[in-house]
């Protein structure tokens, strides 16, 4: 029996979530609970465990797709079940009579909605879609709309009459597809498209004429195109939607680092394409004399001509998805600064005897295996500071017109990570010492810079602090982490002359460890004279790192 499982709430009132990558392929064996994708929302990184023991049938969407949740993003084969209603279905799309299954957003048009049987796993009927449905994966779909052609336009190539990414470009370029595989006809090209054509006959036949013409016909071209100049690498690499490979294969694409829908391939099976151990690692060693080629050019000064993270040769623009992680901290930063007023108070520090405290409790650490930062000293001064000025640690319930007042203390650290900034939480940081937050804190860093932290270890923080110093700056105006009153940036500790009286009076000019303090607060909770009052709390206790024990 085919089991299909919807993208889950796999956070707090989460709507939509990210799928960056599948954990498993067509055709693997899963157990319930394993893994099967990893999917990011908001902030988070998770990995979807499968509810089903089974074999995976379907994955129904692709990496990068932003999938509402309720969405089917992958079907099982339930083991021990019977499934020969569904492959007599599957071998009836195959000769023509009933179009392949179809993919999630044309089950979206259906207006299938969670109550159905097959929302919830249950036996699904198969139903013939009309005749004017257009198949297509959701990565071809969003590249015909980025061009703007209507894809009922385009005859698909693909097995079933699926459209495929070569079928898309060929219109683009004005050119069209090859005959598909099935049999079906197709015009041909007029003489005056006669060049445009024979460039997007040579790319598009490892989709049109299946998975052996693809891969000679990609050879043909590396040999003998006049403007195939650059390595044999340079071949068009396969777009296939499903591919056959035994587990060894797999695992050797993984570990090549090679999309093994991408290779192309010189057996079929099933009438599926199928991949070779010898055929990946050619692939893969072709990808690698590519690379080579790219630095050697970039070594001579010579144009690589490549798209993506750069700009192709006379591109003076590039558009990219504005979403994900980025969407959502754009979000949230125009939330608080059109939200809440802010005022930002700077201030500075004499931190030379907690430089000297930690340089002599840094070997003690490291004993125990933690490294110990200044954040710990930083966030204890806080919540001895939020202890004194609760104002600070409140938060304004605009619904109910009231002010929350906590008396729990869970600091946020804001952390840069490759995708964006995240603020892990150390909860109930007042009842934790120095090495236990600076324990929690590194753990909590690293999982946000791996991706691997959960949704709620971002969340329930009642004060934030951020570290600009590590990046060598002084002061700041940070964002409030809203609905949080306050937020403090701390500067790099730089060494100063200042002047420094003894206790005869006696003034004197000296080096000294001096940090720079940003405080950014809402001002309709927080007076300026708050403000500098609980800034001047913290500076005490960081000038006089001997009254944490205190605390």
């Amino acid at each position: 029996m085919v089991r299909e499982f919807e993208l889950p709430d796999v956070g707090e009132g989460v709507a939509e979530g990210e799928l960056v990558s599948w954990l498993v392929a067509e055709g693997d064996a899963v157990s319930e609970d394993k893994p099967v994708a990893e999917v990011e929302t908001d902030k988070a990184l998770v990995e979807v465990p499968a509810p089903v023991d089974g074999t995976v049938r379907e994955l129904h969407v692709e990496e990068g797709d932003v999938v509402p949740v309720g969405t089917v993003i992958i079907s099982f084969d339930v083991e021990g079940e019977d499934s020969s209603a569904t492959e007599a279905g599957g071998d009836a799309a195959s000769e023509g009579d009933v179009a392949e299954e179809p993919t999630e957003p044309d089950r979206a048009e259906t207006g299938d909605s969670a109550g159905d049987p097959g929302a919830t796993g249950a036996d699904t009927e198969s139903v013939a879609p009309p005749d004017d449905r257009v198949f297509a994966p959701p990565r071809v779909r969003r590249m015909a709309r980025e061009q703007g052609i209507d894809l009922s336009t385009i005859q698909g190539s693909g097995p079933g009459g699926r459209i495929t990414a070569a079928d898309v470009q060929a219109a683009t370029g004005g050119g069209a597809a090859d005959e598909p595989a099935q049999g079906q006809s197709r015009p041909s090209e007029s003489a005056s498209g006669g060049a445009a054509a024979g460039r997007t006959d040579s790319s598009d036949a490892s989709a049109g004429a299946g998975p052996a013409a693809g891969a000679s016909t990609e050879r043909a071209t590396a040999a003998s195109s006049p403007q195939q100049s650059e390595p044999p690498a340079r071949i068009e690499s396969a777009d296939r939607d499903t591919t056959l490979a035994a587990p060894a294969t797999r695992r050797i694409a993984e570990e090549e680092g090679v999309d093994i829908d991408a290779v192309p391939a010189a057996e079929e099976r099933d009438g599926e394409a199928f991949v070779t151990p010898e055929a990946v690692r050619e692939y893969a060693d072709l990808q690698r004399q590519a690379q080579e080629a790219d630095a050697e050019a970039v070594a001579s000064g010579d144009s690589v001509g490549t798209t993506g993270a750069g700009f192709a040769e006379g591109e003076r623009e590039r558009r990219e998805s504005f979403r994900g992680v980025r969407k959502r901290i754009a979000d949230a930063m125009v939330e608080s600064k059109y939200s809440a007023p802010h005022v930002t108070h700077h201030d500075e520090v004499d931190v030379t005897e907690l430089v000297a405290a930690r340089s002599d409790l840094k070997p003690r650490a490291e004993e125990r295996g933690i490294r110990l930062t200044y954040m710990p000293f930083i966030m204890k001064a806080v919540i001895a500071a939020l202890k004194e000025h609760p104002e600070m640690n409140a938060v304004i319930d605009e619904e109910n017109e009231e002010i929350l007042y906590r008396d729990y203390y869970n600091i946020g650290v804001a952390t840069a990570t490759d995708v964006g900034l995240m603020v892990p939480v150390v909860d109930d940081a007042d009842r934790k010492g120095l090495l236990q937050l600076s324990s929690e804190m590194n753990e909590l860093v690293q999982k946000a810079r791996d991706r691997t932290i959960g949704p709620d270890e971002l969340r329930g923080s009642t004060f934030t602090i951020t570290n600009i110093g590590g990046i060598g700056g002084e002061y700041a105006t940070p964002i409030l982490n809203y609905p949080e009153a306050g937020i403090l940036a701390v500067g790099e500790i730089k060494r100063k002359p200042r002047v420094v009286t003894d206790e005869t009076g006696t003034e004197s000019i000296e080096p000294r460890s001096v940090m720079t303090l940003s405080l950014s607060f809402d001002h309709r909770l927080i007076d300026g004279a708050v403000g500098a009052q609980f800034t001047n709390t913290v500076m005490e206790y960081l000038e006089n790192p001997s009254l944490l024990l205190l605390e």
